[in-house]
This record gives C-alpha cells, structure tokens and sequence, in this order.
C-alpha cells in the first residue's frame, strides 16, 4: 500500500475535510472566526515536525488529526514493539488508516530524541524570529467612509492591518507580540492613539522539568469536552465524523487577533507522575454594552460584544467598559488507558450583567458573580474509546455529554455522542459538540461512520438528532431538528481525488409568513448536494472544479455556485499561486452557500455568497530569499442586477465589491 501526502502541496493547502470544518463553523456563527491558531501551528510543525518515537498526548493532540483512540493505539503499540523505525510502520498501529497518515506526513517525524538538558540550552539561542505585516482594504468606498452624506461615520481608515512578531524555538518556547486594527478604526490618533486598536503578547514555555507548560500575557483555556470552558476553536459536526471529541492542552498560547475568546494573565500546568494540575489567572477588560439605570440607580451590561470593532464613536463609548476577572485550573489523574478530571472556572464582573427581558433570555447568565464545575473522563478498551464530561454551573443547572469511538474493523470506525444539557444550564466559555453555538438548551444523540471498502473508495456519513427544551431567539417555542450528511470519496492515486457529498437538515422555526399576533413552529427543510474534482496534470499545475446546489424550505429558495481553480507551484520554485472563476445564483440570504478560499499565509476567507453574481480572486507568493516572503491577493465579485451591495455603513453603491490584500515576512 503506498502512502503518499495529498494532491498538490501549495503553500498552507488543507485537507478538504478540514475546509468543510470551517465552512460549517462559518456557517453556524453566520462570521469567520479569527482565530489562526490552527494554521500557525500547521506551519510550526511542519517546520519542526513532531516525533512520534517521543510525542507525548498533548504533542499529538495539537495536530488535530489524529483522535485518542489514534492517540492511545500509537502510545500502546511504541510500549509494546519500542521505537517506529519507518513511517510505513504507522500502517501496523491499530486504528491508523492511511488516509490519516498521508494527512500527518508534512507534520511529523521518526528521529531519535534529544535531551532535555541539550534542548533547554537551544531555547532561546537557536529559534526563529519572524516579523509579519498583512494590509488590505476594500476599494470600494462604502457609505461609513462617505463624509460628503450626514449621519454616523467610520472615524478612521479603510485599511485593515496586521503586525505580528514571534520568536519560537520548536514546541518548546514560543514569545511574541500581535497588533491588529480593523477597517474603519482609528490609527496613531483619537481613540486609538498608542497605534493598534488592540495588542497582544504572550510568552509560553514548554516541558521544564515537572513543568509541562507555563503562559504569561496572552492564552487559552481549554478543559474536558468544551462544557464549561473552551476558547481554542474547536469544530462541530462535518464530514470528519471521527472528530467528535475536545483535544487539547489546557493551556494554549494565544497570538491571534480575535478580542474576546482569551485570557489575560498567567498560567501553569504541574505534571508529577500521573497526575495533572493546572492553575490559571486573568484580569482584563471587554467591551460591552452599557445601561444605565436611572431608576434604580444601578448600572449593568446587557450583553458582551464580541466583534472587536471600534469603529465609531458609540462602538468606543462601549470599549473597554467592564472588567473580567477569572481564575480557575484543573487536577487529571491518568492511569494506563484512562483519566479523570476535575475542572473548574469562576468570574466577577465589575458590572452586573442583565441579558433583555426576553422570554429566550428567561435563564441567561445574570449578576456580577457565575461559576462552572465539572468531572471529564475517558477510558480506552482495545478500540473502544468512551469520553465525557458531567458539569454544573452556578445555579447547579446540569449538563452532560458522552461519545464513543470504536475502529470496529480497520475499515470502519464508528463514533457517538449524546448530549443533555438542561435548558437553564449556562457558561460563559462554553463550546461543546452540540448543535447550538454555545452548550445549552439541548438533548440530542449523534451517531457517525467512515467506510473505507477499497483502498481508493471512502464513505462518511452521520445522523443527529436534536431537541430544545427551552425558547431560542427567534424560536418562540420549544423545538426539535435533524441533520444528515453522506459523502462518497474516490481517489484512485494521487494525481486524481474526487468527492460527492448530500446533507440535508430540517429545523423549527416562528413560521416566516405569520401575519397574526402570535406565531407558531414551522418545520423548514434544507438540502445541499455537492461534488469536487481535483486533479494534478504534473508536478507544476493542478486543477480544482466544485459544483454544488441548494434547495431551502421546499424549493421557497434555491442556490447554486460553481468555481474552478488552477494551483501552480513549481517543484524548487520561489513561486507560487492559485487563480479561482466562481459563478452563484441564489434567490437570497437564506439560500447562500459557503466556499472556503485559499488566501495569504496564516489566513483563508469563506464568504457567503447569495443574489446572482460572478467572483475571481488570485494569490501569488514568492519567496525573495530564504528570510523574506511576500504575498498577493486580489478578490472581486461582480453582482448581476444589483445597484446597491451590503447595508448600513457598509453599503457600496454599485455592482461590485473589490479587496487587495499584501504581506510580508521576514524570517531571521
């Protein structure tokens, strides 16, 4: 059997699954997320890939490739047989398919190790330094940055731009500064006088002795399955249904420009044995929006903005206002082929929150005061992986979550997930696989399987079904969904890989054409079928075509986008680039399909497409020499029939919607 990595290697390409994770989480969020943890450690490890002979649970899970059955069959099979002496070893370890190695071979190696004395001398003498600069604008003048009209305007320029210098040594030490402003915030003036509108730095240390990690400035948190707390991005249901389950250290550092899903202080994970603990600590301002009482001379915050724009003048009168102060940690006790763990978070506001008087907001997180609790557990037999977590929050509201993942035959793995999380429970951190954005108000089981017949055949497939106890927004009731997903995967050899993929979905919701005094549930179906060819020609050029359809509310609504991609990078070459044609034709917002599109180092756009209308974007990329890079983007789409593109201060007059992007970095 021949392993072999993908079908075009161009620059930070993701697998297709990997594309499809994103495109659904921009899809749920209705935002793309800023978070570029996942592509910065891509580039890392594929710098320095990991050792499998030496990796450690925590080394391999930052890969989020592999699961911890994958994880727990690797670490068993090295006890048992000793060192990996060839990759194609990896093909022996129960449960490791060759689709997933081909996905692990840019990022990891069989080397011997080094000792630990030799690579703290290293730390800070043989690391990289790395100084990166990302501008880009929409050239199209909307109406925020219209001065000649009266009435509320942006109050600094069109350019968005983004600085970051970072030192790392391996995936032992990592510091760095990150500055970030968003378009149509001020720079060097007003608000915004000490330049950026928002800073971030971080300083991680790895394996010092008993030390297994250590965060100053900027990190994350992450603990158990996401139910109390998970600021990491962290994917949902998609096509890889054997990614079910949270991974990851507790602590992470944190260098992206996201202003919400982070903490500000320090941390420390202790390991001894096999036991674990953590401990953490933040203190940090967030922006939200402020109320003033007047009447009952109290003041409080209504809800936390989480878009990190400042952009006007009432988005700074909102900045910075409340004060978070958080503090919590973890202790896991691991035995051979299990753990258990006992987590824990609480909070003070420096104002009390009060979410709107809303019937959806009944149980909403209220006061100056919350906290979270919870017991995770995990316990591997042969290839059977059982995972969970129990939590409570402060008004002792439940929530539970448990998976299983089992390789019954090395051509089929199963997994399963069932949730109950009470329609009162809350948490502030919260990301768990469920179908809500955030681990409330729901009941629901999952259930997935991956086919592999043949060793160019694949199939993937899952089903969820879902409850909500409660009221949602714009759910005046409570309500029920499901959810179904096959896809079929053929990739005779590495020149050609070809997929097709149906899901379908059907939601409650208020009826959309009510027209009485009270509104009522309407089930509201939606269907999309999708197929993707890629094809290498040669060792310079490969090809990429998608089709795909979609059908909303029995046919109220359809859509349809097509796009064709030429990948060129020549072998040994300083050059490369990507140019995409897309046409899409929907007949409205609800009707709009996601394309993830490949865009400049440590960065990727998934815009939603909808009305009629054509798009064509290129990247280019050339490396100077071996320190400096740079790269080109250009994107356009052009609307067919349409005068007016966007709303409010965002709206252009005209048909088209044009952004330039530039970056440099400079390596040393």
């Amino acid at each position: 059997m021949t392993i072999h990595y993908s079908l075009f290697s161009c620059a930070q390409d993701l697998p297709p699954a990997t594309e499809q994770q994103l495109e659904n989480q921009t899809d749920a969020d209705q935002a793309e997320t800023e978070d570029d943890s996942y592509l910065q450690d891509l580039e890392l490890f594929r710098k320095n890939p990991v050792n499998l002979n030496i990796a450690d649970k925590d080394e391999l899970k930052q890969l989020r490739i592999v699961t911890d059955l994958q994880i727990e069959n690797l670490i068993a099979y090295r006890n048992l047989f000793g060192k990996l002496i060839d990759m194609y070893e990896l093909q022996a370890v129960p449960s490791w398919d060759v689709n997933t190695i081909r996905k692990l071979l840019p990022y990891i190696t069989i080397t011997t190790s080094v000792s630990l004395i030799e690579a703290m001398g290293q730390r800070f003498r043989y690391g990289d330094h790395s100084l990166l600069l990302r501008v880009s604008q929409i050239l199209e003048r909307s109406d925020g940055f219209d001065k000649s009209t009266s009435g509320t305007k942006y109050i600094g320029s069109p350019q968005k731009i983004l600085f970051r210098y970072r030192y790392t040594y391996k995936n032992l030490l990592q510091f760095g500064l990150t500055g970030d402003k968003d378009a149509g915030e001020q720079f060097f003036k007003g608000a915004q006088n000490k330049g950026f509108d928002f800073y971030s730095f971080h300083l991680f240390a790895r394996k010092i002795g008993i030390i297994q990690s250590m965060a100053l400035g900027d990190y994350t948190v992450n603990m158990g399955q996401g139910l109390i707390q998970w600021q990491g991005l962290a994917f949902k249901k998609s096509v890889d249904v054997m990614g079910v389950k949270r991974q990851s250290a507790v602590l992470r550092p944190y260098s992206s420009v996201g202003e919400f899903y982070f903490n500000r202080g320090a941390g420390i994970t202790i390991k001894k044995g096999r036991v674990e603990a953590t401990a953490f600590g933040s203190i940090r301002k967030l922006s939200a929006n402020f109320v003033a009482d007047t009447v009952n001379k109290e003041d409080f915050i209504s809800s936390f903005l989480t878009s990190g724009y400042h952009r006007t003048n009432s988005e700074n009168t909102d900045r910075n206002n409340l004060t978070q102060t958080s503090f919590g940690g973890n202790v896991i006790y691991r035995g051979t082929r299990w753990h258990i763990g006992l987590n824990g978070i609480y909070y003070n506001f420096s104002l009390p929150v009060q979410k709107r008087d809303e019937p959806y907001n009944l149980y909403a997180i209220s006061g100056k005061k919350w906290y979270n609790m919870s017991v995770d557990y995990s316990y591997t037999y042969k290839n059977v992986h059982f995972f969970g977590e129990a939590a409570t929050d402060k008004n002792y509201n439940k929530a539970f979550i448990n998976g299983l993942l089992i390789s019954v035959d090395p051509r089929v793995d199963i997994s399963l997930v069932q949730r109950t999380i009470g329609a009162a429970y809350q948490s502030i951190n919260g990301n768990a696989f469920t179908e809500n954005t955030y681990p409330t108000n729901e009941t629901g089981f999952y259930g997935g399987i991956t086919i592999r017949p043949g060793s160019s055949w694949r199939l993937d497939a899952y089903g969820d079904i879902y409850k909500f106890p409660w009221l949602k927004y714009l759910v005046d009731a409570p309500s029920s969904g499901k959810d179904f997903l096959a896809q079929l995967t053929f990739a005779p050899n590495k020149q050609v890989e070809i997929y097709t993929r149906f899901k379908t979905e059907t939601k409650q919701a208020n009826n959309p054409d009510n027209v009485s005094a009270t509104n009522f549930l309407v089930a509201i179906p939606k269907q999309n079928w999708r197929i993707q060819l890629s094809y290498k020609l040669n060792n310079t050029v490969a090809l990429r075509n998608r089709v795909e359809m979609l059908w909303y509310d029995n046919n109220k609504e359809n859509g349809f986008l097509s796009f064709f991609d030429i990948i060129y990078k020549p072998l040994l070459s300083s050059f490369s680039g990507l140019v995409r044609l897309q046409y899409f034709e929907t007949d409205g917002y609800n009707s709009r399909i996601y394309a993830y599109e490949n865009d400049v180092l440590y960065s990727y756009s998934i815009p939603a497409f909808y009305d009629k209308g054509f798009r064509y974007y290129f990247t280019f990329n050339h490396d100077l020499n071996k320190k400096i890079s740079i790269w080109f983007r250009w994107a356009q789409t052009i609307y067919r029939d349409k005068s007016l593109i966007g709303s409010g201060l965002d709206e252009i007059n005209g048909n088209s919607r044009s952004e330039i992007k530039l970056q440099i970095r400079w390596v040393f």
